[in-house]
């Protein structure tokens, strides 16, 4: 699945060009590398997303599209959370 994709289906991000838009930015890493939207996302990989000043860290779980949105917080863990300051 797509990163853009599956930042939005799994509601880490609300809106899939929302998604585009940080990714282009260069604000999203896979893995310790910069990731474009368009890199497919595996079960395993660490995805590090910065908002703001915030950054999340989440390991993906599944890249399966959820059948319903109570589902979506199944499909990653976090690893980390920054404070905001």
């Amino acid at each position: 699945m797509r990163l853009d994709k599956y930042l939005k289906v799994s509601r880490l991000i609300k809106r899939r060009t929302v998604a585009n838009e940080v990714a282009d930015a260069g604000r999203i890493l896979v893995n310790g590398k910069v990731a474009k939207a368009s890199l497919a996302v595996e079960p395993g990989d660490e995805i590090e997303i910065t908002f703001g000043n915030r950054p999340v860290k989440v390991r993906v779980l599944s890249n399966q599209e959820p059948r319903t949105k109570d589902v979506a917080r199944e499909m990653y863990e976090i690893l980390s959370e920054g404070a905001a300051e």
